[in-house]
């Protein structure tokens, strides 16, 4: 007997699919309400940081690389690692891939693609979040460094995760369902397009500046050695 359901395209063969028992509401209450939790414990600890006084749009960011990392490291990283059992588990985490699945059947199927990027974005990405968190936390000389490495390989992943999809004709989800395409696939990926392209550019501005100092303090110092 066909095992019945919900994800596209409809004649998908998944034998060891095991129902939610969470509904969406719940699912999507616990998940982010546990990342809320945990940036008011990260403002708490920015709020003892000297240097980050009255700096809000880098408390921001700083928030933003504490988030990817928590999603890369816990929740893709438990994809990486579990993608071939996520059908028939009832963990909350799987549940939560089995609830975006329905959005895009990639990472139900098992797709090949799908898995080696979320593998690098757990594994490369996740900790280059933290060591993002950590070098603008402690005021590190390399931290805009970090942030140009991280963003690209995020704009560069989502890119491509897009991109298939597109040459694929939508065919791992109901296209414009409000919920499962405006709000899974379009909207919660389009933070990982827009954000890293901003923070490209921040980094190439504070780099190209940073360069363009020790140059002219090189050709200063030359200047007056020839003297």
């Amino acid at each position: 007997m066909e095992v019945v359901h919900p994800f596209y395209p409809r004649q998908l063969h998944l034998p060891n699919y095991v129902p939610n028992n969470r509904s969406v509401l719940q699912l999507l209450t616990m998940f982010f309400g546990a990342l809320s939790v945990a940036l008011v414990g990260l403002w708490f600890v920015m709020g003892t940081r000297r240097h980050l006084d009255g700096r809000f749009l880098c408390k921001l960011k700083i928030s933003w690389f504490f988030l990817c990392g928590l999603i890369h490291v816990i929740l893709e990283g438990h994809f990486a690692l579990f993608y071939g059992t996520i059908l028939q588990e009832s963990t909350f985490l799987a549940e939560c891939w089995k609830e975006y699945g329905q959005g895009d059947s990639r990472y139900i199927s098992g797709d090949t693609f799908t898995v080696c990027m979320e593998s690098i974005t757990a594994f490369v990405d996740g900790p280059l979040a933290f060591l993002a968190v950590y070098a603008f936390m402690s005021n590190k000389p390399y931290r805009y460094t970090v942030q140009l490495i991280l963003s690209l390989f995020q704009l560069y992943g989502d890119v491509l995760y897009f991109a298939t999809e597109v040459k694929e004709g939508f065919i791992h989800g109901p296209l414009w369902h409000p919920l499962y395409f405006w709000f899974y696939f379009v909207f919660l990926n389009l933070f990982w397009i827009i954000v890293p392209f901003i923070c490209i550019i921040e980094s190439y501005i504070k780099l190209t500046s940073a360069q363009s100092m020790l140059d002219r303090k090189i050709q200063d110092g030359s200047t007056k050695k020839h003297k």
